[in-house]
């Protein structure tokens, strides 16, 4: 699957994998703790940095763990990933674009209101 389907496919389910208060608001914080340490990670291995490329690492890593937690208290869990190669492609995919639209196109407030 290219990377304009699998954005198509993560967009299309979205919302349904994304309706537990609990989980919207571990995203709302912890989705930012992934992209500054995505940002650190790259920025540290550019400039030799090794201890704020492991702590960029180590904020991904976090980040990657809440969401997975958060996901346990949805009605309809996630589909599993396929391979590693997915599993990267979809992580990186919808916290750098695919939530980022969430809660820009009003997404993410009307699932908060959602009873």
């Amino acid at each position: 699957m290219g990377i304009a389907q699998l954005l198509g496919w993560q967009w299309n389910g979205y919302s349904r994998y994304h309706q537990s208060r609990i989980n919207l608001l571990l995203h709302i914080f912890v989705v930012p703790v992934f992209l500054a340490g995505n940002v650190a990670l790259v920025v540290a291995i550019i400039k030799g940095f090794w201890i704020i490329g492991f702590a960029g690492l180590a904020a991904m890593v976090l980040s990657v763990a809440l969401q997975g937690r958060g996901h346990r208290q949805e009605a309809v869990l996630p589909e599993p990933f396929t391979s590693p190669i997915n599993a990267v492609s979809r992580i990186f995919l919808e916290q750098w674009i695919t939530f980022p639209r969430f809660v820009l196109s009003g997404g993410w407030l009307k699932a908060m209101r959602h009873p």
